[in-house]
């Protein structure tokens, strides 16, 4: 089994590359990190170099990062991937460049999502600079989509080191790689996909400044203010350029007692089942994945 230390990063495409950054900069709040690489965009939510990648070309999520213990781990994956049969592509120096990794390897999951493995992740030593008030904090989950929901946990848990907290019925599978109630999540959907990226905010009232925010700005809100009962968090979706869908929340449960926590299971059927406080649940839009390798960078 491969133990994940951490979510990495997002790596997005975006054929209106210049709309794409200036929604995540003025609108989501991220930091625009230091260029020098054409038709590349790198956002920062916390301290490391980037936690979201824009990269002009093909509309659509390219790829979703992992991180492992170090380059020693990352070879131990890389054979253990092998021997079970997946495809494995290793990093060439000028795409661990542009992902400011020491190493990476990637692979496709069962359905399809790109999946990388990196060791060497780059982290800055200058605090974040937030392009607004937002509150971010950190890059908190990342959310993708499978057409079933269950062979996707056994994927995730037995390939690596992903525990489910709860599940939404077949609708939904909530893992954690550390304490936190989830780091992936995977929801049921028609093919592979970014179902959202989530950002963590600092308190409470960020999420409803940053709802008004997003209301004055003519951004399409999905779904929330509201709060899952699953992880405690107060959530609010939004959706902006390319089909790409952010979430901000605040409050996520932590998991400190492995042996003492059993997985619930929730009806998506039931209100309530998404949002404790009976909002309406609505899907939010699924950004696809990119299949084409002349359209992956």
């Amino acid at each position: 089994m491969i133990e994940l230390t951490d979510i990495a990063y997002v790596r997005s495409g975006a054929a209106d590359l210049a709309a794409a950054v200036d929604f995540a900069t003025n609108i989501v709040g991220l930091e625009l990190s230091d260029g020098g690489e054409p038709g590349v965009a790198h956002l920062r939510s916390d301290s490391r170099h980037h936690t979201l990648a824009l990269v002009e070309g093909g509309s659509g999520v390219i790829a979703s990062g992992f991180t492992v213990a170090d380059e020693n781990a990352l070879e131990d994956a890389e054979t253990q991937l092998e021997r079970s049969g997946f495809a494995v592509d290793r990093g060439d120096r000028e795409q661990c460049r542009s992902r400011r990794v020491g190493d990476y390897v990637a692979l496709d999951d069962p359905f399809g999502n790109r999946i990388e493995l990196v060791a060497g992740q780059q982290s800055l030593g200058r605090p974040v600079r937030l392009s607004r008030g937002s509150g971010i904090t950190e890059f908190g989950h990342v959310c993708l989509d499978a057409p079933d929901v269950r062979e996707a946990h056994r994927f995730w848990s037995t390939t690596f080191n992903a525990r489910v907290s709860d599940w939404i019925g077949d609708a939904a599978a909530l893992m954690r790689i550390d304490p936190v109630h989830h780091k992936v999540a995977v929801f049921r959907g028609d093919g592979p996909g970014l179902c959202h990226m989530n950002f963590q905010v600092a308190e409470l009232d960020d999420i409803f400044r940053n709802w008004h925010f997003l209301l004055d700005h003519g951004v399409e809100i999905e779904m929330g203010p509201g709060r899952h009962p699953q992880s405690g968090a107060v959530f609010l979706y939004f959706l902006g350029p390319e089909g790409f869908t952010y979430e901000y929340s605040f409050g996520v449960r932590r998991i400190e007692d492995e042996s003492a926590w059993r997985p619930r299971t929730f009806d998506p059927a039931e209100l309530g089942s998404i949002d404790m406080w009976l909002g309406e649940p609505v899907r939010t839009t699924t950004q696809p994945q990119l299949r084409s390798k002349a359209s992956v960078k």
